[in-house]
């Protein structure tokens, strides 16, 4: 297939794209950064430009990918506007892109964030999501953005998909993420920051996992579906710090007092995925966070003094 991906050239497009070239697909990266390989097709894109936009992806695509947007949350906070700008219209400009030009799918990277809209502690993609519950700027652009890919299907029958994200981590991860967080601040030799009392969970899921859940979603049974790809097991803050000590001894933990508008803990369910799209999680926390420690160390020990 004639594949675009829109933020290819960032943590989780990086890997996608390798997935997608490894698959046997024709792939192009549309980013205002240079790809981590010099293999594949690269367009300078700002998407927050819609006639730009549309000129760009106007090369016959079956599928794009959508992973550009200010995806840290504090980051979010502190730049609002901004942020609504890129996670939300410029969504629709390359949905009206496709709406112009052809495009057969167009993938939407979202996230298990937006289940903080709904007070139930176990969820699936059919669980209800309440407006009066949002509390994030950043919940409100993913939905936003979800609900524009979904407008977009019905109104102009443009086969949409949604991927709802878990939290990522792995090889090349952008510093917000907490495990890349608390690996720098660790060589660095810089105390580790928790926010809260490290008893708060998540399911990470591996980038590599979650690259491969995106090629699966180019199959035409996901087309006009909303998936989620989360991890399957629970690994508090503590935890990780616990991990990152272990690999770094000596590194001190600090407590702060927890930040605004935290997501609560929820059991997101990726059944769908694993019925429709044949993908699960297969990298463990232990196992992915070694390989990311290892490739961290061996990134650095490259890098001239």
């Amino acid at each position: 297939m004639r594949v675009g991906v829109i933020g290819g050239s960032g943590f989780i497009g990086s890997h996608l794209v390798d997935k997608l070239m490894d698959s046997g697909h024709e792939v192009t990266v549309f980013d205002i950064m240079t790809p981590h390989r010099r293999d594949v097709r690269h367009i300078v894109t700002d998407i927050s430009d819609q006639g730009r936009t549309t000129v760009a992806l106007a090369g016959g695509y079956d599928a794009v990918y959508i992973l550009a947007a200010v995806a840290n949350v504090n980051d979010v906070y502190h730049i609002p506007v901004e942020s609504m700008n890129t996670n939300v219209m410029a969504v629709t400009h390359v949905l009206e892109a496709a709406r112009r030009t052809g495009i057969k799918r167009v993938i939407l990277a979202s996230t298990t964030w937006v289940y903080g809209m709904t007070a139930a502690p176990e969820v699936d993609e059919e669980s209800p999501l309440s407006i009066n519950m949002t509390g994030h700027v950043y919940t409100a652009s993913k939905v936003a953005a979800e609900m524009a890919c979904v407008a977009y299907q019905k109104l102009y029958g443009i086969e949409t998909t949604i991927l709802r994200y878990g939290i990522p981590y792995g090889p090349r991860a952008r510093m917000g993420t907490v495990l890349a967080t608390f690996v720098a601040r660790a060589l660095q030799r810089q105390p580790i920051v928790i926010q809260g009392d490290g008893s708060q969970w998540r399911r990470f899921v591996y980038v590599e996992d979650l690259a491969w859940g995106n090629v699966a979603a180019l199959r035409p049974e996901a087309a006009n579906q909303i998936f989620n790809l989360e991890g399957s097991e629970r690994v508090s803050v503590r935890q990780v710090a616990e991990k990152v000590q272990s690999s770094f001894p000596g590194t001190e933990v600090r407590y702060t007092p927890a930040r605004s508008g935290d997501l609560d803990p929820k059991l997101v369910s990726a059944v769908k995925a694993k019925k429709l799209l044949d993908w699960e999680p297969t990298v463990g926390f232990d196992e992915g966070s070694e390989l990311y420690i290892r490739w961290v160390n061996e990134t650095s020990a490259a890098v001239p003094a």
